[in-house]
């Protein structure tokens, strides 16, 4: 049997959650942010990027308006761990994807969440589904329902 691959993981993940499969492939990529919203046709701000820390072994994957900057410092006292800045190999081996499409839910190891508060007031929203080219469409309040993730002030000051 053929492995899944990282987007049948998102897809898997939505289902399980009771959402609706909203996965969309766009072959001219959604590696960053603002490519993505291009794609999509939606501001930058609404596209939730997943940047990812580590602390210690364990991924830390914070779920951020594609408009903000992440304060690392924040980050880490919201989660009350110390954070640094991880790696293409270690982004890939914790969490199964690759940078450019770091999904919010789907991870190999479940890592510790965190969600931008500022996605709370944008509607829809758009995340990575796995793979530089595909994104999935949700609410704000859906995505923090499913994955659990605190809500909490990432933003770095000035930015945003």
């Amino acid at each position: 049997m053929a492995t899944k691959s990282s987007v049948d993981r998102v897809r898997e993940a939505l289902l399980a959650a009771g959402h609706d499969d909203t996965v969309t492939e766009f072959p001219a990529g959604t590696r960053t942010a603002a490519d993505a919203a291009a794609a999509v046709g939606c501001t930058v701000a609404q596209i939730a990027k997943s940047i990812v820390f580590r602390a210690g072994d364990r991924a830390v994957v914070v779920i951020a308006s594609g408009a903000n900057r992440v304060d690392a410092r924040k980050v880490a006292e919201a989660l009350g761990v110390a954070v640094r800045r991880a790696d293409a190999d270690f982004i890939r081996d914790r969490t199964g994807f690759a940078i450019g499409g770091v999904a919010p839910v789907g991870h190999l190891a479940p890592p510790l969440l965190l969600f931008d508060h500022d996605l709370l007031a944008l509607h829809p929203i758009y995340a990575a589904a796995g793979s530089p080219s595909h994104v999935f469409s949700t609410e704000a309040e859906t995505l923090v329902r499913i994955t659990g993730a605190p809500v909490a002030d990432i933003r770095q000051d000035g930015a945003g």
